[in-house]
């Protein structure tokens, strides 16, 4: 290989390095017994196959995010999580079903960030009773906000089919191609609007 073809082969692989895209997969409950890490698992596992982005778990948890409004804004979980969603192109919300809407903590967790999330793509995995429709719905209408634009394909898991007792996720097959076809987009999407930012 002569020397000219070395430099423009590692330029490729390096171009192809920083046009990959980083997907963040947040957890969308905090609570004790949650199964959301579950469900950010098996998509992560689906995702990781597909090779076409770097997919990373973001569980809001873990940043010990304050109520918004109750302090002065400073703590250092709040800082680390802009920093973190500023470093991602885009992101798939698991969204559990509290009283036909997404829980306080997400709700808190997208309210604690404004240009982090401007310009960006999502796609929802939701699941409740009623495979957490609702919740999504309302998810939607908060990323308008925030100017994330939503993908059309939402995986839907049902407590009643998708987990055994509730608690471990049994997914159907059928949810694989839903995965794959909401990934699809997220990434189409986040591709597009990286142009914007």
């Amino acid at each position: 290989m002569s020397f000219f073809s070395k430099i423009f082969t590692k330029q490729s692989k390096e171009e192809v390095k920083m046009n990959t895209m980083n997907i963040g997969i947040i957890l969308g409950s905090t609570r004790q017994g949650r199964v959301s890490p579950q469900v950010g698992e098996w998509v992560k596992g689906i995702a990781d196959k597909r090779g076409d982005a770097n997919y990373e778990i973001i569980d809001i948890a873990e940043f010990q995010l304050p109520f918004m409004g109750t302090t002065d804004g400073t703590e250092p979980g709040i800082t680390a999580w802009n920093d973190k969603l500023a470093s991602l192109d885009g992101f798939v919300f698991v969204v559990a079903e509290y009283n036909h809407s997404i829980s306080g903590a997400l709700k808190n967790a997208l309210d604690l960030a404004r240009e982090a999330w401007n310009n960006k793509a999502a796609g929802i995995v939701s699941y409740g009773s009623t495979g957490g429709a609702r919740a999504a719905e309302h998810l939607r209408g908060i990323m308008g906000e925030l100017m994330i634009a939503d993908v059309r394909t939402h995986p839907t898991l049902s407590l009643f089919t998708d987990f055994e007792n509730g608690s471990v996720l049994k997914p159907q097959e059928l949810h694989l191609d839903n995965v794959n076809l909401m990934l699809d987009q997220v990434i189409a999407w986040s591709g597009a609007l990286k142009t914007l930012r």
